[in-house]
């Protein structure tokens, strides 16, 4: 097991406000020593669910099942573009399809997680070296249970919305108190794990404009731009490190 270094601290300084060089930044494929360092001495790795820890969109898959797919996952790319605020794109697309609990039970039936490749083998090397792994998804704990259950990482250890449904089971909404709910939602899911917990450096890795938001000060040290499924330039383009296989980061930590 790598050690982390005793320069942890002055890295971690150095690497908070870091922020792409330039637009449309293509070198950050190969990432910096100190980007290197950080990563191989993060307390703390949160990810994001959707298309990074699983190859598909939570919501997308459940609105195809009931029928909605096409619009849902046009506001789908919206929302994880940053063109439209988050909980405008959540709340639009939950009311075009209103999911009951009888359609979602039966959909996690049918449709088990689809995990990304080399997703499992990261996380158990980095629970191994002690680092803690979260889940800071923008879907719905309902879904987000059973990957956690794959993974082995705990339930309180995930950060997500919540579906709301009647005494009939009956679609009603989503808890709007649960802070990934809402634009800048998972920063400052991040920032109150950071605060709780006392991470001298936490580690975002996802694919979304949402998942860039999280490295701030306070919150995300570093942003990890993961691009296997989703490739979305302009988030990438603003990523301390872009990675298309979760294999690259296997690799860094040996």
């Amino acid at each position: 097991m790598m050690r982390r270094p005793k320069s942890l601290d002055s890295v971690a300084a150095s690497i908070q406000p870091l922020e792409a060089s330039t637009t449309g930044n293509t070198d950050n494929r190969q990432p910096s020593k100190e980007v290197l360092e950080l990563w191989r001495s993060a307390d703390a790795v949160c990810f994001d669910v959707d298309s990074t820890v699983c190859v598909d969109e939570g919501i997308d898959e459940l609105a195809e099942f009931c029928g909605a797919g096409k619009a849902v996952a046009e506001w789908t790319a919206r929302a994880m573009g940053g063109s439209v605020p988050f909980e405008e794109a959540l709340s639009a697309r939950l009311s075009l399809f209103k999911p009951s609990l009888a359609q979602v039970q039966d959909f996690l039936d049918k449709r088990p997680p689809r995990i990304s490749p080399g997703i499992e083998e990261l996380v158990k090397k980095l629970m191994a070296r002690n680092t803690d792994v979260y889940l800071i998804s923008g879907g719905f704990r309902q879904m987000i249970n059973p990957v956690a259950s794959i993974l082995g990482i705990p339930q309180e250890n995930i950060f997500a919305n919540q579906l709301l449904f009647g005494s009939s089971g009956e679609f009603l909404g989503f808890d709007a108190n649960e802070p990934t709910s809402r634009s800048g939602g998972k920063a400052t899911a991040v920032q109150q794990i950071r605060k709780v917990k006392g991470y001298k450096a936490l580690v975002m890795i996802g694919d979304g404009a949402t998942d860039l938001e999280a490295r701030k000060p306070g919150g995300a040290n570093l942003f990890i731009c993961y691009a296997g499924v989703q490739h979305r330039e302009s988030v990438a383009a603003k990523a301390n490190w872009l990675v298309f296989s979760f294999t690259d980061l296997i690799t860094a930590l040996e």
